[in-house]
């Protein structure tokens, strides 16, 4: 049985590394133009997209509970039930839409907590203004993402996250530097492709609701149901805990680069470039834990603990192996990558002087993933949110503040990837820890 969930994780995670990977480029296609560009647009994104990211996987975190529900649907043998699951995500995520757009308009209270400067905080606001347009595409579009992994079809994923990143490349080129003969519109170009390609990416998920055959026997988007309180409130006991470690985890990232923003635009740039570079590993865990959720979703549902045993074992092997060499190869190619993001010496210095920290957290960084998405198959969130809490908030945001700023002899940016660091072997003892539990008290 191992070897056969080991061969479905891979199976379903490799067209999820993919297209996760499809939508990182995105990002790396932003920073290379703006790296180019000039410093200070690449530093507003840097800051902008931080925030952006952060209401993203927040707000898609709690959407996600979508996922664990129809996977233990499938897994009953429950069909029927499907389709009226995914319509009630439908509904949470233009609720949830309200408050995300709003926020991205007003977001002083997180660019209030560090001195940004003045060029840098305005282009940032603008960006994060032109990003709201794409907010209730983004949101749905995940809701429909959640649901596919969770049946295990991954493929359409991929190639819609391909067809993004091709029609991003080339939107973004042409708006940032102005291509044919035009204005470059930097930042704000990248804004404007991104909120594009949000839209892009819903329209095909609707195309592929309606034509795709693996899809027709749920009608899904027949007999369209009304909100209904108690199936939203069962969405959000599981999603709340969810959207809000996926908040603590992003988030402590993005507070990052808005503190580092006080030591200027070239270490904002430099941590930008490896914070990316940390982003884009993180593809890899993430594409196994989504496969890891499916799997363990489904044979909890059927109530096959043997089954959901054999995934969680099979994903946290792959995990870790491959994440694993992952830190190795990143190691051997940090000044080329570095290189390649930034034609500024200042900071190419400042991010091949962080890359050896990626490196290492890689093996961590996927345990700890792999187990919290594991637990989310059982539907268990919240405890798993305190350790996130403890691990991100606490360890990797506030003792990385202290080591950056107030220790003995401050360490600047490195600080705070030092902070990280201990936060992902912290998160991945405990996590390691309540999976543990979870599975003995299954056995019993």
């Amino acid at each position: 049985m191992f070897v056969h969930q080991f061969r479905l994780i891979l199976l379903h995670a490799t067209p999820m590394l993919i297209a996760q990977l499809a939508s990182m480029g995105m990002m790396v296609i932003d920073t290379v133009l703006l790296g180019h560009y000039g410093t200070e647009d690449l530093a507003a994104v840097a800051v902008g997209g931080g925030i952006y990211i952060a209401v993203i996987f927040a707000f898609a975190g709690i959407l996600q509970a979508v996922s664990p529900t129809v996977a233990h649907l499938k897994g009953a043998g429950r069909d029927s039930e499907i389709a009226g699951a995914l319509q009630q995500a439908f509904w949470l995520a233009l609720l949830l839409t309200v408050p995300g757009v709003l926020f991205l308009q007003h977001p002083d209270a997180l660019l209030a907590l560090s001195d940004i400067e003045p060029g840098v905080e305005a282009k940032a606001r603008a960006y994060l203004a032109l990003l709201a347009w794409g907010m209730p595409a983004s949101l749905l579009y995940r809701t429909f993402y959640s649901f596919s992994n969770a049946l295990g079809l991954p493929r359409p994923l991929m190639l819609i996250s391909l067809g993004c990143t091709l029609l991003h490349g080339v939107l973004a080129w042409s708006l940032v530097t102005g291509w044919p003969g035009g204005e470059g519109l930097g930042a704000l170009g990248c804004g404007i492709s991104n909120v594009a390609v949000g839209w892009f990416a819903l329209l095909c998920a609707a195309a592929y609701m309606v034509f795709g055959k693996s899809l027709a026997a749920y009608r899904l988007l027949h007999d369209w149901q009304w909100p209904r309180i108690e199936a939203l409130r069962e969405l959000l006991r599981i999603g709340l805990p969810m959207g809000l470690s996926s908040f603590v985890e992003i988030s402590s990232f993005t507070l990052i680069a808005l503190f580092v923003a006080q030591l200027g635009a070239t270490v904002v740039a430099g941590h930008r470039i490896v914070a990316n570079l940390a982003a884009i590993c993180y593809m890899l865990p993430l594409a196994l834990a989504i496969a890891t959720l499916a799997q363990v979703g489904q044979a909890a549902g059927a109530r096959d603990w043997r089954r959901a045993e054999a995934s969680i074992a099979a994903g946290l092997l792959l995990a870790g192996g491959l994440s694993l060499a992952l830190g190795l190869l990143l190691w051997l190619v940090a000044q080329p990558l570095t290189q390649a993001s930034t034609s500024d010496p200042a900071v190419q210095q400042v991010a091949i002087s962080l890359i050896v920290y990626v490196a290492i957290y890689q093996v961590f960084d996927a345990l700890q993933t792999v187990a919290a998405y594991a637990l989310r198959g059982y539907k268990i969130t919240f405890l798993p949110m305190f350790v996130h809490l403890v691990s991100f908030w606490g360890i990797g945001l506030f003792g990385g503040w202290w080591l950056a700023f107030r220790s003995a002899q401050p360490m600047g940016v490195a600080g705070f990837w030092i902070a990280s660091l201990l936060s992902l072997v912290l998160a991945a003892i405990l996590l390691g820890a309540l999976l543990w539990k979870a599975v003995r008290e299954r056995r019993e």
